[in-house]
């Protein structure tokens, strides 16, 4: 062969690499089932094996890992960048009874065939019958509007569950990580201090060494600390509890084993799995009564928490502030995640939809992780608790599951559910809900699955109870309340605003008409009744003239202000500062958000007063806590994540990353920076990670840089300063819309772009 001949062929071989390369390079990634993405990962005792799922139901161990329940599970997966505008046009899915048919390209079990669609997500399974408690091999291949051909993805595994459903919720098992503290001091030879960094819930294991098997060893773990040792008396439900260890002869590793608390793990509690073993919160250790040398891997807390990857979200501003009210929040999530429900917090242990909807919003903005927030949601329902408005957030909560994972199977499912959790069945002839005016049946509260009595609650905690003397103040900024409650019709309004989408959704049309009808005309008798002309606000209810933070913050998030009075509102609730709740704050800072008032989200977010996050990390807490502070709720707890509202707010409104369309189809990109010079998050979503950063010289200048994931369109607001001002793409004149104070770019496709406006 001639040497023109051998430079030919070794082109053609390094073109054929290099394009084998590329197409390996362009195969879908981060399979999930039923919006799973790890169903193979295999755990020992809480922490992970290097075992596959087959390879771990041959073997004796009691291995725990997640079965899939549904005889037709849903697939998705992540489209890699190639080039800007990278839409999906097709894909191709195998699935096969072992791993040896599917390497082979035998889809013995469904080969859909090539299928022309957009669709990256919640596809759902249509080949043979799934049999139960058998390991299920699948991969996929996509085509995209380039013309390009992906290779297969790498090949996903799962194990279907004993017993198969047409529908469930899949979750992980809990998983355990071992940490080591932070620092270790050593209490002039009386024993030693450890501090973890920040508290979690978990125990401990600890190395020990005894001389002659009959010295006492005491434990001492807390969340508080003071004076360089574990608070013994720290107040409210802030933990602490003791231990004695009698250290056998010799060096010996033990474990602090923890008893179980009568009030979390009573009738309504959730339990912690018996392979984790009882955990408590604490982020301090003493160790009293040991003298011998103690090293840093000696202790070691087994830490609980339902699988989170802090890499998949990030968040980081020019306001010092604003990061450390980020950091504890998002941590927030995963440490109270222990359950793989969300629950109130230590105390009780109990799953309430007011918290489980400020969970769900964070968690999602956190982590690509959405079936614990579904899973909590569909426990609610059966198990629902007494406030009237938290019943009504069922609802909001099933369209929020909607919305991010564009699966409609929950809405489907649990409909008829769903429409007596708007509790029509208490309106009057106007439109008003109430629990007082002899509405409340026995055959509506069983459509509700509730045995009791619902009672309005507008916040928490009450003056008069949980501590609180009569004279001191709850957290209702001091709501008067009536038979026609202003913030109960508020959310009543939001229910059925969205019972009538998730109607259209599946396509029962008489039911879309109605809730619609009903949500007009209950926005017009709700102005008309119960807004204030001549002050420019609402008052708490009908028969009452007294005017609460409340009875403003929710009407204006959830749609009901005209946009005439939007001002007034404003500036009413501006007026009453951080006069709510750490649950309230939610609504509150939604609310200020929806209406671009940004100066004062950025405000409320980085205040430094005693109600605000920034106390919270003050007074020593790691995780964010039930009330602003102990004098607030004099029984709170340090561990509640229905106080880490940011953790949702500051992707979704601050930096402005909000779904358009179910499950990411669109996205909105609407930062509101305010003063805020400089700030950066990445929000993962079910179509992949969306990151923004923007840089900000308030009124003169704004340059925005987003990620746009593969599969997707969206609509980039940045600022508007006049009718004078440059604005560009990637240093190239652009056109937009004004929207208010917005300059809109429509239908970006995915990619990195860069936005500027100047004046």
């Amino acid at each position: 062969m001639n040497a023109t001949k051998t430079t030919f062929f070794t082109i053609l071989f390094l073109c054929i690499c290099l394009g084998s390369i590329a197409q390996n390079q362009n195969a879908p990634t981060e399979l999930t089932v039923n919006l799973l993405s790890s169903p193979g990962r295999v755990l020992l005792n809480g922490y992970p094996v290097n075992l596959d799922v087959q390879e771990a139901t041959l073997r004796k161990e009691q291995f725990r890992f997640t079965e899939i329940s549904t005889r037709r599970p849903v697939f998705g997966w992540l489209i890699p960048e190639g080039t800007n505008n990278m839409l999906q046009t097709a894909y191709r899915i195998l699935v096969a009874d072992s791993k040896q048919k599917l390497q082979t390209g035998n889809g013995n079990l469904w080969d859909s065939g090539k299928v022309f669609s957009s669709h990256s997500a919640n596809i759902p399974y249509n080949g043979k019958p799934l049999k139960p408690g058998a390991v299920v091999y699948w991969k996929v291949k996509v085509w995209d509007n380039h013309g390009r051909e992906s290779s297969y993805s790498n090949m996903s595994q799962f194990k279907t569950a004993d017993t198969l459903s047409d529908y469930a919720t899949d979750r992980y098992p809990i998983q355990k990580q071992d940490e080591y503290p932070w620092q270790i001091t050593n209490l002039n030879r009386e024993g030693y201090f450890a501090d973890f960094g920040k508290a979690a819930f978990g125990r401990v294991r600890i190395n020990l060494f005894s001389d002659y098997g009959t010295d006492t060893v005491v434990i001492h773990l807390g969340e508080a600390a003071r004076d360089g040792r574990v608070d013994r008396n720290p107040g409210g439900t802030i933990r602490y509890s003791r231990y004695t260890l009698v250290p056998e002869k010799g060096s010996n590793t033990y474990i602090v084993t923890i008893p179980a608390d009568a009030r979390n793990t009573g009738p309504q509690a959730i339990l912690v799995p018996e392979y984790i073993g009882e955990v408590t919160p604490f982020r301090y250790l003493e160790i009293e009564n040991y003298k011998h040398p103690l090293q840093e891997k000696d202790i070691v807390r087994e830490t609980a928490f339902y699988p989170f990857n802090d890499a998949e979200s990030y968040f980081h501003s020019s306001d010092t502030i604003l990061n450390q009210v980020w950091e504890i929040c998002k941590y927030s999530i995963k440490a109270t995640s222990f359950l793989g429900v969300y629950v109130d917090g230590d105390r009780e242990r109990i799953p309430y939809e007011a918290d489980a909807l400020i969970n769900q919003l964070s968690h999602y903005c956190v982590a690509r992780e959405y079936n614990m927030a579904r899973y909590t949601h569909e426990y609610l329902i059966h198990k629902p608790t007494w406030p009237t408005e938290w019943i009504l957030q069922s609802v909001l909560m099933a369209w929020e599951d909607y919305l991010y994972t564009g699966d409609s199977r929950s809405l489907a499912y649990f409909y008829d559910d769903l429409k007596a959790k708007t509790l029509s069945g208490l309106a009057d002839k106007q439109g008003f809900i109430s629990t007082r005016t002899g509405k409340m049946t026995p055959k509506l509260l069983q459509s509700i699955h509730f045995n009791g009595k619902l009672r309005d609650i507008v916040d928490w905690p009450h003056t008069g109870i949980l501590g609180l003397e009569k004279e001191e103040d709850g957290e209702t900024d001091g709501f008067v309340f009536t038979d026609i409650n202003t913030v109960v019709n508020a959310f009543h309004y939001r229910a059925i605003t969205l019972m009538a989408q998730i109607a259209d959704i599946l396509g029962k049309s008489d039911d879309h008409a109605m809730y619609l009808k009903q949500a007009v005309r209950l926005k017009q008798v709700f102005n008309e009744e119960l807004f204030d002309k001549k002050r420019g606000y609402y008052i708490d209810g009908i028969g009452t003239s007294h005017a609460s933070l409340h009875a403003n913050m929710f009407p204006l998030a959830f749609g009901l202000v005209e946009d005439e009075n939007m001002e007034s509102v404003l500036d009413f609730i501006r007026s009453r500062g951080m006069a709510c709740s750490v649950y309230g704050a939610q609504f509150l800072l939604d609310a200020v958000y929806g209406a671009h008032d940004a100066a004062y989200g950025l405000q409320l977010l980085t205040s430094t007063g005693e109600r605000s996050w920034y106390n919270m990390i003050r007074s020593g807490s790691t995780i964010t806590m039930e009330a602003w502070d102990n004098k607030y709720k004099p029984n709170q707890d340090w561990n509640h994540a229905w106080g880490a509202a940011p953790a949702n707010i500051i992707p979704r409104k601050l930096m402005g990353i909000e779904p358009l369309e179910p499950g990411f189809r669109k996205i909105r990109i609407r930062p509101q920076p305010g003063s805020l010079q400089f700030a950066e998050v990445k929000h993962p979503t079910v179509r992949g990670d969306v990151s923004v950063k923007f840089t900000n010289d308030p009124g003169k200048s704004f340059q925005l840089e987003v990620h746009i994931p593969a599969n997707t369109t969206a609509d980039i607001y940045i600022p508007f300063f006049s009718r004078r001002q440059d604005v560009e793409i990637n240093n190239q004149s652009a056109q937009y819309k004004r929207k208010g104070d917005f300059s809109v770019i429509e239908n970006i496709g995915s990619g990195k772009w860069v936005f500027t406006v100047e004046r």
